[in-house]
């Protein structure tokens, strides 16, 4: 009789002051029935304890990995991926640590690239967490001649078209799975994003290596979006970390610079202009001078300085 091909998976998660989702991920994987995977667990120099409390108690399941610096999502993410490349797994998964999983949600993405050789990443299908009839992700779409990374259903009804496997634009980095053999070829994150179009970045670096990426509908996973740059109270600039604006801005100026063909620059630089200048507006209307700032400044350097 022949045997069952199961492939290895590492699945490498990032921790960052946030015990309790980590530790809800965690409890979810612990029902995941794929029989051949590893959970990594990278810290990235959090302060508040939630590192070593879930090794205390998870410590039996999963690989940790103590970093002395938050290195951000893209270097967080390299430390784990690098191990699991060290280890020799056949799989790397990215998955944030706001997520619960379905039992079976790793068979339907290891079947998917282990019977399409042309296909090089996949991803899931996400609803929101916190309301499980809204879909979240269901692929990422690149409208070229705008340079918009476009989510697909976010935020509708799940329906029929919703449900069918296809191939699409880019893979979000909350649930992203690649073969080791491609990231060995196409390379890691780029750290320089620090987060944010990392993963698009990532999902064209894989594309141009001659490979497609796919949307499973059938592998499901829930997502709290947002999770790590809101503030749970709204505060004067409101409840997005400045900071945030700041890396958007800069991280998909860098990308447009690197992918966008010459015959759409035209288009492209006028649509980031009024996206922009309107953005600002809107910080001017509202007061909140700080995102003000923080958006000007990651234009400039997105601009002026030197990109991916």
């Amino acid at each position: 009789m022949e045997s069952v091909r199961n492939p290895s998976v590492g699945i490498v998660i990032i921790n960052w002051n946030s015990y309790v989702h980590t530790h809800q991920c965690l409890l979810s994987l612990k029902k995941v029935i794929y029989p051949n995977f590893k959970v990594f667990i990278v810290d990235n120099r959090s302060t508040d304890g939630s590192g070593r409390q879930l090794k205390e108690e998870h410590g039996d399941f999963a690989h940790f990995i103590f970093h002395h610096e938050n290195a951000g999502f893209a270097g967080g993410n390299n430390i784990g991926i690098a191990e699991v490349i060290r280890q020799g797994f056949d799989y790397l998964m990215l998955l944030n640590n706001d997520t619960e999983s379905k039992p079976d949600f790793l068979n339907h993405l290891v079947k998917t690239l282990e019977e399409n050789p042309s296909i090089g990443a996949v991803q899931p299908k996400f609803f929101f967490l916190l309301n499980k009839t809204k879909i979240w992700n269901a692929g990422g779409k690149f409208v070229s001649f705008l340079g918009i990374s476009r989510t697909i259903g976010y935020n509708q009804a799940d329906q029929k078209k919703f449900n069918q496997p296809k191939t699409i634009d880019w893979i979000t980095g909350c649930g992203f799975m690649v073969s080791t053999a491609i990231i060995k070829e196409v390379g890691m994150l780029n750290e320089k994003f620090f987060i944010y179009y990392e993963d698009v970045d990532w999902s064209f670096r894989i594309r141009k290596a001659g490979f497609k990426l796919a949307y499973e509908p059938k592998s499901v996973v829930y997502h709290e979006a947002g999770m790590a740059h809101k503030s749970k109270v709204k505060k004067k600039e409101g409840y997005v970390n400045p900071f945030v604006h700041y890396l958007r801005s800069r991280n998909q100026i860098w990308l447009l610079r690197k992918y966008t063909p010459w015959y759409f620059a035209p288009t492209v630089t006028l649509f980031m202009m009024f996206k922009n200048l309107a953005i600002m507006a809107y910080f001017v209307f509202r007061k909140r001078f700080k995102k003000l700032t923080f958006a000007a400044k990651g234009l400039k350097e997105g601009i002026f300085h030197e990109g991916i």
